[in-house]
């Protein structure tokens, strides 16, 4: 018998944030896998009201499919914990962290990992950031550094177009990043309980794996195993293992890197909720190693717990 068998399990989805749609996509998925395998699931679409929602359900778990701000920071986390529900994926702090992209990027470097060369701005400074500010040449990536889906995420080649891309970033959370841009291949990496699975090759039909390629079926390839060297492919699953536990990560978690034509893999972020619907990454890494997407979803189940 399974430790959450004949107990109610609240699929919190949905919520307040940039991403409420794909979290819609991933919370009804997961929630449909759960009870093929028999659990009993209430669907709880995160509002201001949750906590009493979770109490009208008797939920006994939460399985956390939310994506973005108010979900994936350690909010919704620190609601759980105080409520004694337990609850999938990262605690409190790995999902704060995870969401700041610019704390993030401190930590990595702090673990060894390859980080890009970037710079921080503050919202305010969005306006007036010009070419000279940085220390590196164009072509540049910008973005929030406390989104996710790549949501306000720009790619900017000529000068004369920074000041539009960082006034973007600077409409959404957190401060502006400037990255500078690595060509290379993007792989992404699952980590499932501190074990990578393995590296998938993403191949956008843009010239980066932005918000579009990311949710709309037919725009992106996808290679797994990667068309990668094996000693490429177990760097970047060495180097995902190390960020998923130097973050204090559980779960399942994607790191996201940029293989560099050199072999230096440039970590990008480590996603603590990765995405879970049809076109979504993780699944299809699960999959490539005999892991059906239900059986995924009742192991991360499995492994609901309170962290504080």
């Amino acid at each position: 018998m399974g430790k959450w068998d004949g107990k109610t399990v609240a699929v919190l989805y949905g919520g307040r944030s940039s991403e409420r749609e794909v979290s819609l996509k991933t919370g009804a998925a997961v929630a449909e896998a759960l009870r093929e395998k028999g659990h009993a699931v209430a669907l709880v679409d995160v509002a201001e009201d949750v906590a009493a929602r979770l109490r009208q359900a008797g939920a006994a778990a939460a399985f956390v499919a939310l994506h973005g701000r108010w979900g994936e920071d350690g909010c919704i986390q620190g609601l759980l914990e105080s409520m004694a529900i337990p609850y999938t994926g990262s605690g409190v702090l790995a999902s704060a962290v995870g969401m700041d992209k610019v704390l993030c990027k401190l930590v990595f470097k702090s673990l060894g990992l390859a980080v890009t060369d970037y710079r921080v701005f503050s919202p305010a400074r969005a306006p007036s950031i010009h070419g000279a500010d940085l220390p590196f040449s164009f072509p540049v990536v910008v973005k929030p550094a406390c989104e996710g889906s790549s949501v306000g995420v720009t790619l900017v080649k000529d000068p004369s177009h920074l000041g539009e891309a960082c006034r973007e970033a600077a409409r959404w959370k957190g401060d502006v990043i400037v990255e500078r841009y690595v060509k290379g291949k993007e792989v992404q990496v699952a980590v499932l309980d501190g074990k990578a699975l393995g590296v998938i090759e993403v191949v956008p039909a843009n010239e980066f794996y932005d918000y579009a390629a990311k949710y709309t079926a037919g725009t992106t390839q996808y290679f797994y195993p990667a068309r990668l060297s094996e000693p490429d492919t177990r760097k970047l699953m060495q180097a995902a293992e190390v960020a998923h536990g130097g973050l204090g990560c559980a779960g399942v978690t994607r790191t996201d890197f940029i293989l560099a034509a050199d072999g230096t893999p440039y970590i990008l972020e480590v996603n603590t909720l990765p995405g879970m619907t049809a076109t979504s990454l993780v699944p299809k890494i699960a999959a490539g190693n005999g892991l059906p997407f239900a059986d995924l979803c009742e192991r991360l189940l499995d492994g609901a717990a309170l962290k504080a």
